[in-house]
């Protein structure tokens, strides 16, 4: 069977839920024995989001070969539990700088540099990288009509075309708001929504419906004649308790067997045992513990979306509700923690980069070891419990990372020796890298085995000067890489659960398999609620 693609366009506003959407379809149409991959492909010029602000854009998602993607990809590997790739993630800035690149070395022989064809012939290469599989699902990013967003939408016109209108489907993700005042639906934005794609030579083969009402029978006809599509073809996505519960929604609808009906595919009937019995346990969940995330971006939630689905899927591994305490870092000093974390059952410090906050985090950590909280350091977060912890365990008052104090006497948390002198972003710590964990260690407990691998990204790195004082004085390198250079992992002894980690845990977590190192806390916080 050749490649299938469904591409997804979004209309009217943004945010309406396109990355879940195709997320969805992907996890549906997975279940049927179907091999999916997914992409994303965002009309902003950056080149990945490696360096956007998280208050703006949200999480930095890393995948397995070190990719900075958006935090769309997030939605599809939890979904469709696959690990997807650099293959999986196209911006206009990439696609620019390597049109750019291939004039500069005369790959089009001197001719004229254009958007048609040459742009969108490389975004179309993009979207090919990934054949192989049975069904890709490429999520356009922004809104049409959006100007950013032409050249892409142009993009996959000409695909359907080269790969032939039968093996590609068109999703249109829209909104139908709701007038309180005449207490109606309105399906004018999303008629004048489809024109728009129209204009562009793209026809939906169905129209995916946001709102916060039920769509009836007319309203679903109305919506069927004028944007020229079968009444099954409109599908209503309303909103719901939880993102994992819209798989299920959609294949009441039959989203999935449209998407087969239309591109022909040959595939055997859905097995969502497994999903189904994840959301029955998170509907049902019997209790409820509070963990206090420790960040700075905590305005937009968006920016540490991965590690707020983590808590919920070990959440639903224990069979109770994780709340999350939204503390912002640079609120926090000596006088007011008591009051803070009072009815915290664990504390979680992510990572993040910089100094602004560190302060806090810092204390976050001190005081999650000294009250026996139980406590989940990542990236940033295992550095300042080191910083904390030769501060006020061995005696090191000046200790600090030279991220933030490069003059630092002690500086546990440095550079490694081939790092030093290169300027920010040009040297990070990517993707996956493994990581052996000490026999009889309470990590290599929650892991179950000893060799493991994580996902990172950052730079600094705890330095080996420091390992005999740590260890002496009960921190505990337990995971380091396989050379044994790097430390990865500690755990504090003597503590109801102290772990903090270099990588990025988050990044791995499923809603039906909840990672350990989250597991373990939840679990922790749980026997001390």
């Amino acid at each position: 069977m050749a490649t299938k693609y469904i591409f997804v366009t979004g209309g009217v506003v943004s945010g309406l839920g396109k990355g879940i959407t195709a997320a969805s379809l992907g996890r549906l149409l997975k279940a049927r024995g179907l091999q999916v991959r997914s992409m994303k492909m965002d009309p902003y010029l950056n080149v990945d989001p490696g360096t956007m602000n998280p208050k703006q854009h949200g999480e930095v998602f890393v995948t397995e070969d070190g990719a900075e993607t958006d935090l769309d990809l997030g939605h599809y590997e939890r979904f469709i539990d696959e690990n997807l790739s650099r293959n999986s993630v196209c911006t206009s800035g990439t696609v620019f700088d390597t049109v750019l690149r291939n004039e500069r070395e005369g790959v089009y022989e001197g001719k004229t540099v254009q958007i048609i064809p040459h742009i969108t012939n490389e975004m179309q290469r993009r979207i090919a990288l990934n054949d192989g599989a049975d069904v890709v699902l490429a999520e356009i990013g922004g809104t049409v009509g959006d100007i950013e967003s032409q050249p892409f939408l142009e993009a996959i016109r000409q695909f359907s075309l080269h790969h032939g209108r039968a093996n590609c489907m068109f999703i249109h993700v829209t909104l139908l708001p709701y007038i309180s005042a005449s207490k109606e639906l309105k399906t004018k934005p999303t008629q004048h929504s489809v024109k728009e794609l129209l204009n562009v030579g793209i026809s939906p083969d169905v129209i995916v419906c946001r709102t916060e009402y039920p769509i009836d029978d007319d309203i679903r006809a109305k919506i069927a004649l004028f944007c020229n599509v079968p009444e099954d073809c409109v599908i209503e996505n309303r909103d719901l308790p939880s993102l994992y519960e819209v798989p299920l929604v959609l294949e009441k609808q039959r989203l999935a067997d449209i998407a087969i009906r239309r591109l022909g595919i040959v595939c055997g009937s859905p097995d969502l045992t497994d999903w189904c019995d994840m959301v029955r346990r998170q509907q049902n969940l019997d209790k409820c513990i509070t963990i206090s995330l420790v960040g700075k971006y905590i305005e937009l939630h968006d920016s540490y979306l991965s590690v707020v689905e983590s808590l919920t899927h070990a959440g639903i591994a224990c069979g109770c509700k994780v709340m999350i305490d939204w503390v912002d870092s640079e609120t926090l000093t000596e006088d007011n923690l008591d009051a803070v974390f009072a009815q915290s059952d664990g504390i979680l410090v992510p990572g993040g980069f910089g100094h602004r906050g560190i302060a806090g985090k810092v204390l976050a950590a001190g005081y999650a070891r000294t009250h026996a909280v139980p406590y989940l350091g990542i990236c940033l977060g295992m550095q300042v419990a080191c910083i904390e912890f030769a501060r006020n365990v061995l005696g090191l008052p000046d200790a600090d990372s030279t991220e933030f104090n490069a003059s630092s006497p002690h500086p546990v948390i440095d550079l490694m020796p081939d790092q030093r002198g290169v300027i920010f972003g040009g040297t990070m710590r990517l993707g996956q890298y493994p990581c052996h964990l000490l026999a009889g260690s309470m990590l290599a407990g929650l892991y179950g085995r000893s060799d493991i691998s994580e996902r990172h990204r950052h730079r600094y790195e705890f330095n080996n000067a420091y390992r005999e004082c740590f260890e002496a004085a009960g921190l505990k390198l337990v995971g380091v890489s396989p050379d044994g250079n790097i430390v990865e992992m500690v755990e504090l002894e003597g503590h109801p659960y102290f772990a903090a980690t270099q990588a990025h845990p988050e990044f791995k977590s499923r809603p039906n398999r909840a990672h350990p190192l989250f597991l373990g806390l939840v679990s922790a916080a749980l026997k001390g609620a």
